[in-house]
């Protein structure tokens, strides 16, 4: 591996007049400056995830009148959710590909589109299938929109913002995964006091027209251009080249040859192992070990999502202050004493303590290391987080059920525990060997 693979790569930037030269650089902080359209951007990106979120809640909140529907079992209604599963991968990295291939910038509008759509579409056509090998093909597709706009749209914003606040942005963004866990499910609630679950995979996707409107009136090569000028003019550093630029997908799966981004790989298969071996067998400990019953242990199990948010901003942003390193260390450390924490949830007043404290670093690690592949690879971005969740959630999310399961039934949860505390402390070498894209200024 060469160093200049190593290197993040570069992105232009335009010379500076005399009086852009005198001006006073924008501070750098934890509520930055930014162009408009940059904030506007950032309301958009952030209701496509909150719609994303939604999206991926309608079918387990959903399910018991979809196997009443269609006679399944609990066996056949787990593969559907496999099913799901499989094209988010899917979607991740084929769409993550095509999105570079087109072009970055303003360009990113159109793959994000295409992905939408094929969201929207496939839910939709989900309210009319009759028959359950249909209902089952359209939750592949489903999962690939999903799936593929995601990578492209954390691209997108970070190409809408200067580096130096980069990951203020993506984590700020990254809060439409909680806010749409609780939204959706009051969302689903309302819709079925009139109708069935069909009217909500009906209604529901139908919300990503409004934001793709919204997306093609904002991301066009005028108001593009309109924020590159306002981040000359204030001395910050423009996120891509000036020119959206296309590649060939041999460029495009380059990033796997970066060393930032490989190691970005291999720690969020880590943070992934973790978060999903504790969040799938929680219920069951607060069942099993403290003796709650299902609703109330299942009210308890989502009680990270109150401090999700908070997490998600205030590490995204302390990473642009002190680096996106020191940041991924300070949450994996949260992460190891939150996990080593469950091991004594022994009642429901610890459980309820432990979860929110675990709420803020729960989901801080993704928006950062998003953060992280943008700085490493700016031309290759969507690739590279494509290939992150398909690589990384993937092989994590085949592996980490059947092996926790097992560890659970034979030794019991103090094991299950020390194991995902050993995940993390594992994931500590790929850490170490990132190599810290922000300039830190010290002193």
């Amino acid at each position: 591996m060469s160093d200049s693979l190593d290197q993040p790569l570069k992105t232009a930037q335009q010379p500076v007049s005399e009086e852009q030269q005198s001006a006073p650089p924008a501070k750098r902080g934890f509520l930055p400056r930014a162009h408009p359209l940059s904030w506007w951007m950032l309301v958009i990106t952030t209701l496509a995830i909150l719609m994303n979120s939604i999206d991926r809640i309608i079918l387990p909140t959903l399910l018991p009148a979809i196997m009443k529907d269609f006679n399944i079992s609990e066996v056949e209604a787990g593969w559907i959710n496999s099913l799901s599963f499989i094209g988010t991968l899917t979607g991740a990295v084929l769409f993550g590909l095509l999105s570079d291939y087109i072009g970055t910038g303003y360009r990113r509008c159109y793959s994000w589109c295409l992905a939408v759509l094929v969201e929207i579409v496939s839910g939709v056509a989900t309210a009319f299938c009759k028959t359950l090998g249909a209902f089952q093909l359209l939750r592949v597709f489903m999962g690939m929109g999903t799936g593929g706009s995601e990578p492209i749209n954390v691209a997108l914003l970070g190409e809408w913002w200067q580096k130096e606040n980069r990951g203020f942005a993506i984590g700020v963004h990254h809060t439409g995964f909680p806010l749409g866990q609780f939204i959706g499910p009051v969302l689903i609630a309302a819709i079925l006091m009139f109708g069935d679950w069909r009217q909500a995979f009906l209604f529901i996707p139908l919300i990503g027209l409004v934001i793709v409107v919204m997306q093609l009136a904002l991301g066009t090569k005028k108001n593009h251009d309109k924020v590159f000028r306002w981040i000359d003019d204030n001395r910050l550093t423009r996120p891509i080249a000036p020119q959206p630029q296309s590649s060939s997908l041999t460029s495009s799966f380059s990033c796997l040859k970066n060393r930032n981004c490989l190691m970005a790989i291999a720690l969020v298969f880590g943070f992934t192992w973790a978060e999903m071996g504790i969040a799938n067998f929680l219920t069951l400990q607060l069942t099993r070990e403290v003796g709650l019953d299902l609703s109330t242990a299942a009210i308890i199990s989502g009680a990270s999502g109150i401090t999700g948010w908070i997490g998600q901003i205030l590490w995204g942003s302390f990473s642009d202050v002190r680096g996106r390193k020191s940041s991924l260390g300070f949450i994996i450390a949260g992460w190891i004493v939150a996990c080593a924490l469950c091991t004594f949830i022994h009642s429901a007043a610890l459980a309820w303590g432990i979860l929110i404290f675990w709420g803020l670093f729960r989901n801080s690690p993704y928006p950062v290391a998003y953060a992280l592949l943008i700085d490493s690879a700016p031309h290759a971005a969507a690739s590279s987080m494509g290939l992150m969740i398909g690589l990384a959630v993937g092989i994590a999310g085949i592996l980490v059920a059947p092996v926790s399961g097992w560890i659970i039934h034979s030794w019991g949860f103090g094991v299950h525990y020390a194991v995902i505390v050993t995940v993390l402390l594992l994931s500590c070498v790929p850490l170490l060997l990132i190599k810290e894209t922000v300039n830190v200024k010290r002193g």
